[in-house]
């Protein structure tokens, strides 16, 4: 008996404490008010695959007023409210609880009856749904299962299908929907329903970037987005919601590179998503991967993104000298581009800083690779400019040179290379396990011995204390002075 087999067999839904605490709040609710209320959705979908368990998001479809419903439900179980669509009656609850978001949708019915309003819905494996008091009364839900489309058929063949022909027409993010589904399930597009998303996929320009994001992070966030990557580029949907790559397709690169620009830039994704395979096995650098950045989007994710855009800017820096190409200044170039999709996809501030500086410092790791050992002042000053994403733009480094397999790209010089990150990072971890060395002067010294009020010159002065100490050419408070009071002059000169 298959998986999805035996948990439509089972006695009751599976539910956890919590999901059954708040469920009981909104049945005891909907008994007041003498309305039937139906669990729709992916929540069952994902009951079907044994993984509701860890569902946070539960929706709920009601003949009508299901705004009105939902502003009296948050009053008794104490969460955030907001309209998501007026027109047609659609909110969401939000609710914090042991530190885990749990979202609550209400939507009225988009037809005379639940079965007409399933088949309004986006795909098949969507399109069920179960009377709440089945739930609650933990009967036998095999048989109350309402599945006008097949999903339950879907979901044992994994398969994503369109049910309602004007699908994308009603909502086109469900073309993006369609990728995040297949690659978070592990499941496949039906032949007829990619069809259509090839046909409708211009319908993506001008929409929500918070929604387009929504959808992009949840694959980028999966371990194998390489494929789905693919098949999005193919069906067209990469071209309109990241419409920066089109003028990468196409554009040779030299006899460094084997692939054009905007190829090379999704072997270094599959280079990358390879690396991380290893690379995460070592609980230290596991945890620096998985650090959740802001809106539940964690450092791995923006750095795949960061991999397919670190050479956006080659194209406009792309110059013929003599019989070289060269690509002179495209990182800076790169990050500008960075900053202008992420500020599309309304990314926040920290995850725009990451990615702008994985692609202008991207460069970075390569110059270093360049010598047997990098000097102590190189890797000071590679640690000072890449900071908290030190590791993160080596790693992208090592990949954007796996991914180089040009004729005059030496094996060795890409084992040279990644020789010197992985020290690098290597180095980086134990430096963050060390205590920070104490200065020997700060910016009160400074001013006090060279009678100077606060100034940029006060903070020069400092970083560049830092560095030497950091190198090892100050050890004492005296070394300190003669080397502040030398930097001094010198910024005087320079003025």
């Amino acid at each position: 008996m298959s998986l999805i087999s035996r948990k439509v067999a089972s006695t009751a839904l599976p539910i956890n404490p919590i999901q059954s605490r708040i469920l009981k709040e909104v049945f005891r609710l909907s008994c007041q008010k003498k309305v039937q209320l139906y669990i729709v959705g992916g929540f069952l979908r994902d009951s079907l695959l044994g993984r509701c368990l860890h569902t946070v998001d539960i929706d709920f479809a009601i003949k009508q007023d299901a705004i009105y419903f939902a502003r009296g439900l948050k009053k008794i179980i104490k969460a955030g409210f907001v309209v998501l669509d007026q027109e047609h009656g659609s909110c969401r609850l939000v609710k914090r609880l042991n530190e885990t978001v749990y979202t609550f949708d209400f939507t009225d019915f988009r037809g005379r009856d639940i079965e007409e309003d399933l088949l309004r819905r986006d795909f098949s494996l969507n399109a069920l749904a179960l009377p709440l008091e089945v739930v609650i009364q933990k009967g036998p839900w095999k048989k109350e299962l309402i599945d006008p489309a097949s999903g339950v058929e879907a979901i044992k063949k994994r398969i994503i299908c369109k049910v309602y022909p004007l699908a994308f027409e009603d909502d086109p993010i469900r073309i993006l929907r369609a990728f995040s589904l297949a690659c978070c399930l592990g499941f496949k597009i039906a032949e007829d329903t990619f069809d259509d998303i090839q046909k409708e996929v211009y319908k993506l320009s001008g929409q929500p970037g918070e929604r387009i994001r929504d959808e992009l992070f949840k694959i980028l966030h999966q371990p194998r987005a390489y494929e789905c990557i693919l098949q999005m580029d193919e069906a067209g949907v990469l071209s309109v919601i990241l419409p920066e790559i089109e003028q990468m397709r196409g554009v040779s690169q030299g006899p460094y590179h084997h692939l054009d620009i905007w190829r090379h830039s999704l072997q270094t994704l599959f280079c990358l998503e390879e690396f991380l395979r290893q690379f995460s096995r070592n609980p230290e650098y596991h945890n620096y991967l998985n650090a959740i950045v802001s809106n539940g989007h964690r450092r791995f994710a923006l750095m795949k993104l960061a991999a397919l855009l670190h050479d956006v800017g080659k194209p406009q820096a792309r110059r013929r000298r003599g019989k070289k190409i060269v690509f002179r200044g495209h990182e800076r170039i790169g990050a500008l581009k960075t900053e202008e999709i992420a500020k599309r996809l309304h990314l926040s501030n920290p995850e725009t800083d990451i990615l702008k500086k994985i692609v202008f410092l991207h460069l970075r790791p390569g110059y270093l690779g360049d010598f047997k050992m990098p000097t102590a002042r190189a890797i000071f000053r590679y640690f000072r400019d890449a900071a908290d994403e030190s590791v993160s733009t080596l790693v992208v480094s090592i990949a954007d040179q796996r991914a180089t397999r040009g004729r005059l790209t030496t094996e060795s010089s890409r084992r040279q290379h990644e020789r010197v990150c992985r020290s690098l990072i290597r180095e980086y971890f134990r430096r963050q396990r060390q205590r920070p060395q104490e200065r020997f002067l700060d910016g009160y010294d400074i001013m006090r011995i060279f009678k100077i009020e606060p100034s940029p010159m006060v903070g020069r002065i400092l970083s560049g204390l830092e560095e030497l100490q950091a190198i090892g050419k100050i050890k004492t408070k005296t070394e300190a002075i003669k080397e502040a009071q030398r930097l001094f002059r010198r910024l005087g000169r320079d003025k």
